[in-house]
């Protein structure tokens, strides 16, 4: 996750763009009384930051700041399309807008560098892939990313039905074949296939599940467009889920996290909690892989840290949100130093291809609430 965050970040650290940074970050809404309240938000923090930056910066001028915020204010579809909440990246030429899916302490920063830690955060949980609802008569695609789900829209020619995919190649004939939602091949199932006969007939239906699984992974192997090589993961029956593992040879067929439930009737708001369990185990996977880092040299105080990150020693810096004391707009100058130390080694972190972290100290290796892993 951390490399897509990397390159989403990079444009801010090339030359072309040049400080000073204000970033403003906080919460937004949909409701109409609510935006007014986000509007007023800004309103005021730009009110703030401009005291600060004409403090800091006596020798520049404020005011191609201040336009680019009036415009801002201005423009009501910005507000219209509100996200959990949004970070506003300003330099005198450029501005960069990232929408963000997690809640955030509202703040604004003033400084060399753009603040970057909230995006971080919104960042390093957004796991991208492909999540197929798998009956044994039809299959669906869906894209996860941003922690949102949205219909795969596949051409006629994709195997979405069994009868239509095999179609005079059935080998029980479509005659004893209907579609419901009773019980299926070896009584275990609530949807799928349902077939009448003797046990010959049986396995002429276990063939046509085979073969139609067998078409379903051929398709996204060789014609499905997948240039991201996005991971595609199940949400299917346990024994349709096996029977598709044994036979698919699709690299991109990912088995970490599933939803082991049938999706024959399923409306889409079931599709998106089977996407949001599947996310919730990759981020406990995740965090808790990071505990073994602790096998290798670590720093776990700021005085360390600091000169470590300057000198590209540190590839993978943990930050607790505990570091974090959520105020008004009146920063405190002793919250304002603390966030500006940790966004100065995160920005060392980033540029010499380390990894960025912002955790809930829970999550955090060992629990530490700062901690720097060490190349050497």
């Amino acid at each position: 996750m951390l490399d897509q965050e990397k390159d989403n970040l990079s444009v801010l650290f090339s030359d072309e763009v040049q400080g000073p940074f204000v970033t403003f970050i906080f919460n937004t809404h949909v409701a109409h009384q609510d935006v007014e309240k986000d509007a007023l938000v800004l309103k005021n923090f730009a009110k703030a930051a401009k005291i600060r930056f004409e403090k800091k910066y006596t020798d520049l001028s404020w005011a191609p700041f201040q336009d680019k915020i009036d415009a801002l204010l201005s423009d009501a579809s910005f507000w219209r399309n509100a996200s959990k909440s949004v970070s506003i990246i300003i330099s005198e030429q450029d501005i960069f807008i990232h929408r963000l899916n997690v809640a955030v302490d509202n703040q604004y920063y003033v400084d060399d560098r753009p603040y970057l830690l909230g995006i971080i955060k919104n960042n390093q949980f957004n796991y991208r892939y492909y999540l197929m609802a798998l009956n044994r008569d039809s299959m669906q695609l869906y894209l996860v990313e941003d922690n949102q789900v949205k219909t795969v829209s596949l051409p006629k020619d994709a195997p979405t039905d069994l009868v239509t995919t095999l179609g005079d190649e059935l080998t029980g004939g479509s005659m004893n074949y209907s579609i419901q939602g009773g019980t299926g091949y070896n009584g275990s199932s609530k949807e799928g296939v349902a077939y009448h006969g003797v046990n010959t007939k049986d396995e002429e239906v276990k063939i046509d599940w085979t073969n139609y699984y067998q078409a379903i992974d051929n398709y996204l192997k060789e014609t499905f467009a997948n240039p991201d090589h996005l991971p595609i993961r199940l949400y299917a029956l346990p024994e349709n889920q096996t029977l598709f593992k044994k036979i698919s040879k699709n690299p991109y067929l990912t088995t970490d996290a599933s939803v082991s439930l049938s999706p024959a009737q399923v409306s889409f708001q079931d599709i998106e909690k089977g996407s949001l369990k599947i996310n919730q185990e990759l981020e406990a996977l995740e965090t808790a892989s990071y505990n073994q880092l602790l096998d290798k040299k670590f720093a776990d105080q700021l005085v360390d840290i600091v000169p470590a990150s300057a000198e590209g020693k540190v590839s993978h810096f943990f930050i607790s949100t505990s570091n974090f004391v959520n105020e008004t707009t009146d920063m405190s100058t002793e919250e304002f130093d603390r966030r500006k130390v940790l966004n100065k080694v995160t920005d060392n972190v980033l540029k010499t291809g380390g990894k960025v972290f912002v955790l809930d100290q829970k999550a955090s290796p060992d629990e530490k609430t700062l901690l720097a892993i060490l190349r050497y």
